[in-house]
């Protein structure tokens, strides 16, 4: 596809990389793509990041048309860059275009705006093993009038941020709440897609349990208010009695890239990874057993997140003696060797710029 680029005037300067943080500095440029019913999409073109101008109507402010994506360029040793699974990315983005009723992308043009964009911001990816460059791409329906129907315009963008390791001072287990007030999502609903308005919506139970000392809420179906779904933004796993148990994909449930690469980890390390229905029940009698050895949260921020107390009702339960677990530490460490190029990949997820 052809991609226009303008280059920036005024380059904004790398700060130290101990300083980077999360998604407050971004690259010199971004990335934007328009799309016109009957035209589809055109004028791919990078520009210098800033400011974009909206109409108050525009569908995205009053409906949530919106989606989005995560992902990350990593710096190798030998000083190249690669990303992780992107295409995953790319079908996912597709698969919540689908459901929010925005235009899909050709996955063979989406990968070639990822490589082009990247190696422009080239200079962006850290160096240091935990840091990278995150990508957030977007979309959103900008229909300039009001009225509820199907979004006939849109914008595509991407715009990048260099970010510090998640755990510059080492992986600590967190204590997490079990939400029995709230839900994330239905099935049926918009749970499996990437959009704004579902994590809008956990944004209330998080505080309500950060206000309680814990780090974020495990949260359970929004059905029969007993099934185990995510943990935070995070898909959940456990290992209870020597099983690895993660909650099955019911359609309230993000089908995490992450949560993917740990089953596919998992099941060459000989574990057996069961994907069903796991009530709160299940999973406090077990607590109570001392057969919940370890649990943990797996997503594109934190990698894995080990969980070290779970709190339900009244009662708080510890796991694995508040330490991370040994196959909590393992997934990590493949994981993060492969996306940095120190673990020989292979999976063949890796995909070099």
């Amino acid at each position: 596809m052809k991609i226009t680029i303008t280059k920036t005037t005024t380059p904004n300067v790398m700060p130290p990389e101990e300083k980077l943080g999360f998604g407050k500095v971004f690259t010199d440029h971004m990335f934007i793509m328009d799309y016109e019913e009957g035209k589809g999409w055109y004028d791919a073109r990078i520009v210098p990041f800033g400011n974009i101008s909206l109409h108050p109507a525009s569908t995205v402010l009053h409906y949530g048309a919106e989606i989005f994506e995560g992902l990350k360029a990593y710096r190798r040793s030998d000083g190249g860059v690669q990303l992780f699974r992107p295409m995953e990315n790319i079908r996912r983005m597709n698969n919540s275009a689908e459901r929010m009723s925005l235009p899909l992308l050709d996955e063979k043009d989406a990968l070639e705006i990822l490589e082009t964009f990247v190696r422009l911001e080239e200079r962006f990816v850290p160096k240091s093993f935990g840091t990278s460059l995150y990508l957030r791409p977007f979309m959103f329906g900008n229909d300039e009038a009001l009225g509820v129907h199907a979004v006939k315009r849109a914008t595509f963008m991407l715009i990048a941020s260099p970010s510090g390791s998640y755990y510059a001072e080492g992986i600590n287990p967190v204590k997490i709440m079990i939400e029995s007030e709230d839900v994330r999502t239905v099935r049926g609903g918009t749970g499996y897609a990437k959009c704004g308005g579902n994590y809008a919506a956990s944004t209330r139970a998080g505080e309500r349990a950060a206000k309680k000392g814990y780090s974020q809420v495990l949260w359970l179906d929004g059905v029969e208010r007993k099934y185990i779904e995510e943990v935070g933004a995070m898909n959940v796993m456990f290992k209870i009695d020597g099983e690895i148990i993660t909650p099955m994909l019911t359609g309230s449930i993000l089908p995490g890239i992450t949560r993917k690469s740990c089953i596919e980890v998992l099941k060459t390390m000989g574990y057996t990874v069961t994907e069903r229905l796991l009530s709160v029940d299940e999973l406090v009698q077990a607590m109570e057993a001392g057969k919940l050895e370890e649990a943990w949260g797996c997503g594109t921020a934190a990698v894995v997140s080990p969980i070290g107390k779970l709190a339900y009702g009244d009662k708080e339960y510890e796991i694995g003696g508040g330490k991370i677990g040994e196959v909590t530490q393992k997934l990590y460490d493949i994981l993060t060797g492969i996306q940095w190029g120190k673990v020989e990949d292979t999976f063949g997820w890796v995909h070099k710029l």
